[in-house]
Formats: structure tokens, sequence, C-alpha cells
């Protein structure tokens, strides 16, 4: 069986047995989006942490295209060989990440051999589903209470979208908010786009639920950048040829293109978190967004950026914001606060290092973990 693991070498040296834990996930490479990059984060932090992760995505089963997004491949699978995994791993803590159908399968697998397991709520699925069909939220909500009603707990990236749940009846909400890699989004990078300033950008998945028209429609000065790509881009390409569309970007590349930036815009009305919103102030770009779910838990209305349900007004008063500001902002939140909040949830006993009690004795964690 092939492993998606992350083993810190340094773990080794301890006596104590490293910490297992399993993640169930639909969304995995080669899939660029939020949750992807959270969880490849997370398991980064949890590597040098010494715990062990073995990742359970829809690379290792047989796959079919998503109806309407065929870029993002859904696995054929069953709760039998989730039990078979489970039972092989042996891990301390489950946790699934996604309600897809290695979700769905996971969620069976534990039930039917009694063990604790965690969810996240990364996704306002119901909302991306009614605008591609004519399902009702309300129904699809209903589905997604009955997903996470027997988890421990079901993690939220923020305060906002964890009070909508509450109110759409969803219990054992827990916090799990999202970090940056500071050393690699930085403002220093040389400029890589040689077009009229201020230069605006955005950064996401061109697809419907991300409402980049919104965006695309507002008359500014200077010049649009839309880096991304999704079943949207041949249409967007063709209705906005002024529009400086730069396709799928990762890495330095990406981080090259928001430091050369001036504005960064999120027009998003459905994302629960927005991690490019972290990545563009890491960067020194401020943003303009609506101020909604996601943009007013991340900026906020003092933070670095501009929150209006007039967003050309928005873009326009961001430009007025120093990237020294937006710099320091993002200096605050880092991948591994994120996590330890992560395993606060999904491993019983776990204890943050910031805690006074850091020091106490937890079953399968290692001296490492333990001082981390």
């Amino acid at each position: 069986m092939t492993r998606s693991s992350f083993l810190c070498p340094t773990a080794l040296q301890h006596e104590a047995k490293p910490l297992k834990l399993l993640i169930a996930t639909d969304a995995w490479e080669p899939q660029v989006n939020g949750v992807v990059r959270t969880l490849q984060a997370t398991i980064r932090e949890l590597a040098r942490m010494g715990i062990e992760v073995e990742v359970i995505h829809p690379g290792r089963f047989r796959t079919f295209a998503m109806p309407s997004y065929p870029d993002i491949r859904l696995a054929v699978t069953w709760p039998r060989r989730m039990r078979q995994i489970i039972e092989e791993m042996a891990p301390d803590a489950v946790h699934i990440a996604t309600e897809g159908p290695i979700g769905w399968a996971m969620r069976s697998a534990c039930l039917k051999l009694g063990r604790r397991f965690t969810a996240s709520y990364h996704t306002r699925f119901p909302e991306y589903l009614s605008a591609r069909a004519p399902v009702p939220e309300a129904m699809t909500y209903a589905l997604l209470r009955r997903f996470h009603a027997p988890a421990a707990a079901v993690l939220v990236s923020t305060p906002t979208v964890t009070n909508e749940l509450k109110a759409r009846g969803f219990k054992n909400l827990a916090m799990w908010t999202r970090g940056v890699d500071t050393a690699l989004f930085h403002p220093d990078y040389p400029s890589v786009l040689d077009l009229p300033r201020p230069i605006f950008v955005t950064v996401a998945r061109l697809a419907v639920e991300k409402n980049i028209p919104a965006f695309l429609d507002l008359d500014l000065p200077g010049s649009k950048v839309v880096v991304g790509d999704g079943p949207m881009a041949a249409e967007l390409r063709e209705r906005y040829p002024k529009v400086h569309f730069t396709g799928m970007k990762t890495g330095a590349d990406l981080a090259a293109i928001y430091a050369s930036s001036d504005v960064f815009v999120f027009p998003s009305l459905t994302d629960t978190y927005g991690i490019v919103m972290l990545e563009a102030t890491a960067s020194g770009l401020p943003v303009a967004a609506y101020p909604i779910a996601g943009p007013i838990d991340v900026i906020g209305p003092n933070g670095p950026g501009v929150l209006d349900k007039d967003l050309n007004r928005a873009c326009m008063a961001a430009l007025r914001i120093p990237r020294e500001q937006a710099r320091a902002f993002a200096l605050r939140h880092s991948w591994a606060a994120a996590t330890e909040m992560f395993l606060a949830s999904v491993v019983p006993g776990f204890v943050p290092a910031a805690s006074p009690k850091k020091t106490s004795t937890r079953r399968n964690v290692s001296p490492k973990l333990q001082a981390a």
C-alpha cells in the first residue's frame, strides 16, 4: 500500500512512539485550492512536530470526473476499504477533511469500527452546488448536518462561519484558523509584471462560485491580472480581452506576482476563509473585498485592507494602505499556531505549546511533540 507519510526523522531518536494521524480528503494534488494548501501546510507542521501522517486521497483510487467540473477527480471507494486502512495503520486519531466520496466512506468506516473521528468544514458546498444546479441550499445543508453529526469536533476556520453553522443546527464546532508562509510570500521579489500601474490582481479558481466577473467588470485605472485556471477560463479570456490572465501559478512564481502588484482583489461571496488574502498581505498587498464572512474575519474592519459593498470603492481606497502595514499583519499569522489549534481538537489530550500544561503526560506523544 502506497503511503503519503511525513515522519520527522528526529522523532525516531526518542523512545516514545510517534503519534500517528490519518487524514481523509477528497481534495488533493493536482488540485490547487485553499483546502489542499491548508492540508499541505498543516502536514508540513505536523512533520516538524514529529507526527506521522497518512493521507487518504483520490490518487490512491480509481476516479471519475466531477460533473460540471472535470478538473476535479472523485474517488471510487467503499467503507470496507477504509476499514482495512484504519486497521493496518492503527492511527491514534482520524480526521475527515471533506464531505466527498472519501469522506463519506471514512465516516462509515469509523462508525462501523466505533472509532472517534473529527471533521472539518472548508467550503460552502450548498452555495456552490446551487450556483451550478437547481438544488435548494436547505437540502444540501441538511445532508451536511447528517455528515458532521457523529464527529467529535467539526473544525471551522472563522467565528462568522461558526455562528452561521450554529444557526443552521450544526453541533460540536471548534475553531481551526489558517496561516501563511511568510518566508515564501514576501514583498522583495523583483517585479515580473510589466504592465501599467496600479496593478489589481486576484488569485482564484476560475469557476462560477468565485465571482470573478465582479472584479473584471470594475472601472479601475491601470491593469487587472487574474491568476488561476478552471472551467470558466476560456469564457473569461474571451469576455475580457484586456485582462492579463497568467494561468495557474504556484510557489515562488505565484509569490512574485503578488509582490509585483499593488492591490489584491477578493470578489468571492462564498469562501469560508480565503488563504490567498493572507498570502497577499504577506507579499505587502492591501486587500479589497466585500464585507462578508471570510474577509470580515481574516482582514477585519481595521486590518490591511478595505471591505465595502462597492468593490470599486474598496479597490481605490486600498491603494492608500502602506505595504508595510499589510506585511506586518501577515507576520502575526503562523502555520505553527494554526496546527496546534488543529491538534487540540483532533488529538484527545493534546495541549498547545503555549499552554502552561504543555509538560503534562500524553499517551503516544513524543518528547519532541511536547516541546514543539
